[in-house]
């Protein structure tokens, strides 16, 4: 199965798409990766969810990757004695740690790290930003604050702090015990949310030990204040719009996405643009039309994927949303502008041999306007460097291991294939060859160039760069 286009889909599995019928036409959609939220899956749904989508892979012969997305620590308010009050703009309002149900004036904060953080002037975001608290002052277990916008406040409602940097790490301890059920289970990719520091991802890749990929989600101001090194800290990215516009102004999301997906483009790291990109299709089986326009700037900027979440993990539509996003993905590719944009926000090539050698194969094949650029990888390292490039020419990923051709399916342009590693300079062209032309991707009588690294299977040492004539059968020439 080839896709007609480069970015990928990523879907979100949900009690919508829980099942192997629905799993498997949402892959025929469209969808080249899946993503189980943690926050909604114990690990016997876990483990269901990914037999069933190797199974659904063994039938289509298609690697697919898997991501768990950790949920991260949740701040939460307490309760109130009526279940819930009513805040009026300019009232006094504590936050505490005196944990009896709250009133008007009042509400437990189970947060110790939080009260002890807050500063004056700080904010309080509470029910996705419904609600904002500003700190006037604190003292020992409790900060006093002034209600700037008020509104209804109800039991357990979520806390955001955008202008406090909280002393805790990434995950807690759910998180480290679905971390271990998810390396058990061999997912792919293992997000973590609400990154702050570059700590918060060396923490997991401890823990983690190159069995899976590391995705950071970029949703705290914190975190785009260290993008740089959070960047390279992580294997992959993901531009989380939906918190990230509660904890920052909304007319500065979409700057920060095109920061952000052009800085990991520069690293060659893979980024992925995610939260209600077509969110009216929860409901409806047609979206907006300023949706659609909000998921063709994601393919315009050169993202490597763009995600659904409750799309398609709980809406009435979920295979609907795959096959409409696959749609706009492939039209935005077919325009005319599109090549030109994606040229004008390459960056130069770092100063490896790496770098060297597949600016050059995209160079090459943009000259001479050949049906494919083959990749042999081993680790992914060769096939992330290829796919940096956004080449015209379509990406064939070469890996005698299974599990980086999976992490890699989630990558910009990468058709990916498993098979033998090649033995020598000869069988390595053989190989390219037969693939290319195995996966439709060329007729006999056409060329493409390969990109490899000598000694074979020996990761990063992409040195090679060689030029073949498809014979017919897939022999070279």
């Amino acid at each position: 199965m080839r896709r007609n286009r480069r970015i990928k889909i990523l879907a979100t599995l949900g009690p919508a798409s829980s099942d192997r019928d629905t799993i498997s036409a949402l892959f025929q959609a469209g969808a080249d990766a899946f993503r189980i939220n943690m926050s909604h899956t114990n690990h016997e749904l876990l483990n269901r969810l990914v037999g069933i989508i190797r199974s659904v892979e063994a039938e289509h012969g298609r690697p697919i990757a898997i991501l768990a997305d950790l949920q991260g620590p949740k701040l939460r308010v307490g309760t109130f004695a009526d279940g819930a009050v009513q805040l009026a703009n300019g009232a006094r309002f504590v936050v505490d740690a005196d944990p009896t149900e709250g009133n008007t004036e009042r509400v437990y904060l189970p947060h110790p790290e939080i009260l002890n953080a807050l500063e004056p002037g700080h904010r309080l975001l509470l029910d996705d930003g419904k609600l904002r608290l500003v700190v006037e002052h604190v003292e020992p277990g409790r900060a006093v604050t002034r209600v700037e916008v008020g509104g209804k406040l109800s039991n357990r409602k979520g806390v955001s702090v955008p202008d406090t940097t909280i002393p805790i790490g990434a995950m807690t301890d759910k998180d480290r015990r679905d971390l271990d059920a998810a390396l058990a289970a061999e997912v792919d990719w293992v997000a973590l949310s609400f990154v702050q520091r570059p700590d918060d991802v060396a923490e997991a890749r401890k823990i983690v030990r190159g069995r899976a990929g590391v995705l950071s989600k970029l949703e705290k101001p914190q975190a785009i204040d260290r993008l740089e090194e959070i960047i390279e800290m992580s294997d992959a990215l993901m531009v989380a719009r939906g918190d990230l516009g509660v904890e920052m102004p909304l007319e500065q999301v979409p700057g920060l996405q095109k920061r952000i997906t052009r800085a990991a483009r520069v690293a060659g790291k893979p980024v992925i643009v995610a939260t209600q990109m077509l969110e009216s299709m929860i409901n409806s089986p047609v979206p907006t039309r300023a949706e659609v326009s909000d998921v063709a700037t994601a393919v315009f900027e050169g993202a490597d994927a763009i995600m659904l979440s409750a799309e398609s993990a709980a809406g009435a539509f979920p295979v609907e949303a795959v096959a409409t996003m696959n749609r706009i993905a492939e039209q935005v590719e077919r325009d005319q502008y599109y090549p030109g944009i994606l040229h004008a926000q390459r960056s130069e090539p770092q100063s490896t041999g790496a770098d060297a050698i597949c600016a050059a194969a995209r160079q090459i094949a943009d000259t001479l306007n050949l049906s494919a650029i083959v990749c042999y990888t081993f680790s992914g390292a060769t096939a992330l460097r290829a796919a940096r490039e956004r080449p015209r020419a379509p990406l064939i990923a070469l890996s005698p291991v299974l599990a980086t051709a999976r992490r890699l399916s989630l990558v910009y342009g990468l058709h990916t294939v498993v098979g033998e590693d090649a033995k020598d300079p000869n069988d390595m062209t053989e190989k390219a060859c037969r693939s290319a032309l195995d996966e439709d991707f060329v007729y006999p009588g056409q060329r493409i160039v390969i990109i490899a690294g000598i000694p074979f299977g020996s990761p990063g040492s992409t040195n090679l760069l060689q030029l073949a004539f498809v014979g017919e059968g897939g022999t070279a020439h």
